[in-house]
């Protein structure tokens, strides 16, 4: 029997540093979890992190930091390529799991790692934090009650400009590293785990259409470090060809006839990073943009439309749950982070894994691999794909 776990007896470990792992870091921090430990790829590299992030212990691999029987929580936050290894590593040494998407690189790794977690009785998280916005809960209450009425379409985009020059570089181009999906694993993912949360629909098949607009981009021939505070000269790149999607767009059949269109991009000039989505139902419909987090879109059509602005005493309980702040004051990304700790936390403090979670598990993440199986097959065969 496992022992229960309170806030003064936990021990949590973050392996990764780069944009997100600061932000489980500061996540936890501001739940009151101070992580213990913090694993990096080599000692000196974790050394130099711990120190910058308070940290006490500092590891020089995931490996080593798991060996520590005070750390009972791993947070991965590594590379896409080292999620499956490493939620393997931390589960067989007995630690709960929380991890960054997408959570393996194929289906078969996504469903050892669910069947794992069942067996060793274990709480596993994907990090799908968007969920924990206030007005997307409060969208899915207004979608469960039945306020929308039966559900026609689900419509929307997740659009970004960080690749838009041929010379953007970073780890997720190289699909050694991040996969064999770009911008349909990375941001896809989010937008397609999100209307699922929302309106409790699966997908039942897909029709994907995929473009590299930059099929050779200019890799920095040294590290970028190398290279702050001057910039780069054409003798400093080389060419690198590119096998990953810039661009998708994907017709979407769900349960019960809904129909469905998302449209991800990396190369989309002034969005930085904005995921919209819009639900079409029998009564009404909703809409909400993550650029514009703490507002929701409510259409009519018989009287005017409107926008609710995120006030905890208008929200449905879920969504007040997650709303830390009143009515004027703006919760943004940060605050999800925050938000989903809290009930991951909760969980584990409460001690009853047989309780179903509220909160995105390896289970969820297992269905988009099913779901990103399925999109690049259609893309590749340009055909309708049945996901599994």
């Amino acid at each position: 029997m496992q022992k229960k776990l309170t806030k003064q007896t936990i021990g949590i470990g973050v392996a990764g540093t780069g944009f997100i792992g600061p932000a489980h870091v500061e996540g936890l921090r501001r739940i009151g979890m101070q992580p213990l430990g913090l694993a990096e790829l080599t000692a000196e590299l974790a050394v130099q992190k711990a120190k910058e992030l308070n940290i006490p212990n500092a590891y020089g691999s995931l490996e080593e930091m798991l060996t520590n029987p005070e750390i009972n929580v791993v947070h991965l936050a590594t590379p896409n390529y080292l999620h499956f290894p490493h939620a393997k590593a931390a589960l067989l040494a007995g630690k709960h799991v929380i991890c960054e998407k997408p959570l393996a690189l194929n289906e078969q790794e996504s469903g050892e790692l669910v069947r794992i977690a069942a067996e060793r009785n274990l709480v596993n998280v994907v990090n799908f934090n968007i969920r924990m916005y206030p007005m997307v809960q409060h969208a899915r209450s207004m979608v469960q009650s039945g306020e929308l009425g039966d559900l026609f379409i689900l419509q929307g985009s997740y659009l970004q400009d960080w690749l838009l020059f041929p010379t953007d570089w970073n780890w997720r181009l190289d699909p050694s590293l991040g996969g064999s999906l770009r911008a349909v694993g990375d941001i896809g993912s989010h937008w397609l785990d999100l209307l699922t949360f929302i309106t409790g629909l699966k997908i039942e098949e897909v029709f994907a259409d995929f473009k590299t607009f930059y099929p050779i981009r200019k890799k920095p021939a040294k590290p970028l470090e190398t290279f702050t505070g001057k910039l780069l000269q054409a003798e400093d790149y080389i060419d690198q060809p590119i096998h990953t999607e810039d661009y998708a767009t994907i017709l979407l059949h769900y349960e019960n006839g809904v129909r469905g269109v998302l449209t991800v991009s990396q190369i989309s000039s002034g969005r930085k990073n904005r995921l919209f989505f819009e639900i079409n139902g029998a009564k009404s419909s909703l809409g909400w943009d993550s650029e514009r987090p703490n507002e929701l879109w409510i259409g009519h059509r018989t009287e005017p439309n409107q926008i609710l602005l995120k006030d905890p005493s208008l929200l449905s309980p879920e969504a007040r749950s997650t709303a830390s702040y009143p009515g004027g004051h703006n919760e943004g990304f940060p605050d999800t982070f925050k938000q989903l700790y809290t009930k991951v936390y909760s969980y584990i403090f409460n001690g009853d894994y047989t309780k179903t979670p509220d909160f995105p598990t390896f289970a969820d993440g297992h269905y988009e691999m099913l779901l990103c199986e399925a999109i690049k097959r259609s893309a590749e065969e340009g055909k309708w794909v049945k996901v599994k």
